[in-house]
């Protein structure tokens, strides 16, 4: 468990499954207008029961680590995660994160975010973290900035979003230690 002042992160757990089935449906349209397309299926219990696992394997070999960010009332309010992790010679991952639509513009996904770059770079010494967000998502970049990601470019109809090929600003922080 990672801890900042308002909320508190961690891998999310089996009993995290009604949770996170609860989040996504209460955010479905608000999460829609920024993820890659979900069928309906996404949308369930059973879904969620089956993504946790996975999320555990995907950790276990290191590939994408990912989190459930709670208040200290134990509420799920998001989610944020560490994806593509990249080994070698390039020592990388990218950002990802949701939050409900209800606790946005507290500070709670800044708080996240630097959580999981602190976690990325101290625990997993990852060189750099990247993010990539549309560019009129104004406040997922403010986000970044003020976790310490600088802005390097515009990636041209980079992710597919509803059914559209969307640019992303990208924003990346590199290890200070490096």
């Amino acid at each position: 468990m990672l801890k900042s002042e308002s909320i508190y992160i961690r891998p999310f757990i089996q009993s995290d499954a009604s949770a996170l089935f609860e989040l996504q449906l209460a955010n479905r349209n608000f999460f829609q207008g920024f993820s890659m397309e979900r069928n309906d299926d996404f949308y369930t219990l059973e879904a969620q029961l089956e993504r946790i696992p996975q999320y555990q394997e995907l950790s276990e070999n290191d590939q994408s680590y990912n989190f459930g960010i709670f208040t200290y009332e134990d509420t799920l309010i998001g989610t944020i995660n560490l994806f593509h992790v990249m080994r070698g010679s390039l020592q990388s991952a990218f950002i990802g994160y949701f939050l409900d639509e209800s606790h946005n513009g507290r500070g709670y996904t800044t708080e996240a975010a630097k959580l999981v770059v602190d976690y990325g770079f101290n625990q997993l010494n990852l060189h750099r973290i990247e993010a990539g967000v549309m560019p009129h998502n104004i406040g997922s970049i403010r986000v970044l900035e003020k976790a310490g990601f600088h802005k390097e470019g515009i990636a041209v109809k980079n992710v597919k979003i509803n059914g559209k090929w969307e640019d992303h600003q990208v924003l990346a922080i590199i290890n200070p230690r490096d």
